[in-house]
């Protein structure tokens, strides 16, 4: 761990940390209401309203920027009772298979909405603010059981014994953003309309005591639930696929699952540290209570992390969500090729596109280093290494 100054602690050499985004970590530190110190990830970079992989702690106020525009990002991974020796010979067949089952792509949703999505959207629409929420997207239940686009993916995995995992990366899809979009809005007008002086307008932010506070936590909790309720969604249907994969029939889903993880690490939440009740908002960051589970996936291509947590008091319990961008998408469009893309991609069954070059390995952090430098915040259960990868333009 180490200490830019008081209000900052790092678990990355801070020299390594881009300018842009310590002048950002800087501008949050700054804010009256953090309670003690930002906590910085080893997997840091400059963000939209906080630097992602930070995790910020707060007394009576929150930045609804700083927990971003998808709410309740995160992961969701299941263990199989499967070898690398049961696989189909055709991975090919069943990543078309996945690809033909679940919509993938910015905008692209379900046709039809039936089955376990269909009871997943009226679980959502029993909410007391579901009204209030879902015409801001006409769209949002089509959108239940879809993949996205960016650095969501569905993968399938072998751990170190050459067991067969699942892993999938997705969030709260348009309606997230759109809510996060209305309360950013809120929270900017509401400073201007208090006088408060901001470096940068996305630090604008919500004090408890305000009806407006309410409503942001009140719609932030939907939009968890739709989240996490949109990856088992997807999750589901990749059992069923491995069903029909490995039976050549429905049905077999329990039998194929041993264990299923999930984790957020786009939210905020009150939790209890140094004896205070405070929010904690993770921005690109997982909580890691002791012994609690999570997943630290690296780029596509590389490997990923079944960890537990070690409860660590100076980094409120958390740890990093992931490799983190070493470059922005325009800088790896401009650096890499396909030529780039077929090399780094060797050896995993994927789609290859022009489309998905902004997301070759290259463009993000190692994520062996990332996991040396968050030593102090987890144990390592299991490393994964992907043979198939499924992702949305």
């Amino acid at each position: 761990m180490y200490k830019i100054n008081e209000k900052i602690l790092t678990w990355l050499d801070p020299s390594t940390i881009e300018p842009e985004a310590l002048a950002q970590l800087h501008n949050i530190s700054e804010m009256p209401f953090v309670f003690k110190h930002l906590a910085v990830m080893p997997d840091c970079h400059l963000g939209k309203g906080a630097t992602v992989g930070s995790v910020i702690a707060t007394q009576g106020a929150i930045i609804p920027a700083a927990v971003g525009v998808d709410i309740g990002c995160g992961m969701i991974a299941v263990r199989t009772k499967f070898f690398s020796k049961d696989l189909p010979d055709d991975l090919e067949k069943l990543r078309h298979s996945i690809e033909r089952r679940i919509p993938l792509g910015a905008g692209v949703g379900n046709r039809t909405v039936e089955g376990s999505a269909l009871e997943r959207v009226k679980k959502l629409k029993e909410y007391p603010e579901a009204d209030l929420l879902t015409h801001l997207d006409k769209h949002w239940e089509g959108a239940l059981g879809s993949l996205g686009s960016g650095n969501h993916f569905i993968e399938i995995s072998l751990d170190e014994n050459e067991q067969v995992w699942v892993v999938l990366h997705s969030g709260s899809r348009g309606i997230g953003n759109k809510i996060a979009c209305k309360h950013i809005k809120v929270a900017q007008d509401l400073c201007e309309q208090m006088f408060v002086a901001l470096k940068d307008k996305d630090l604008a932010y919500l004090p408890a005591e305000t009806d407006a506070f309410k409503a942001y936590i009140r719609d932030l909790h939907w939009a968890q639930d739709f989240a996490l309720a949109n990856r088992e969604e997807m999750m589901d249907r990749v059992m069923k696929d491995l069903s029909y994969a490995f039976y050549k029939e429905d049905s077999h889903q329990k039998e194929i699952e041993i264990e299923r993880i999930n984790c957020h690490h786009n939210f905020t939440q009150q939790e209890n540290h140094y004896g205070k009740n405070v929010w904690i908002t993770r921005k690109g960051a997982i909580q890691m209570r002791r012994g609690q589970f999570g997943i630290i996936p690296g780029s596509m291509g590389t490997r990923s992390y079944i960890v537990s947590g070690k409860q660590n008091d100076l980094s409120f319990h958390s740890a990093p969500h992931g490799a983190g961008r070493r470059f922005s998408r325009s800088e790896a469009r401009r650096r890499f090729t396909m030529a780039d893309f077929e090399s780094q991609m060797a050896g995993v069954v994927c789609r290859h596109s022009s489309e998905l070059i902004d997301e070759l390995p290259g463009a993000y952090k190692d994520i062996d280093d990332v996991m040396e430098n968050a030593k102090e915040l987890v144990e390592i259960k299991h490393v994964l290494k992907q043979v198939l990868s499924i992702k949305g333009d």
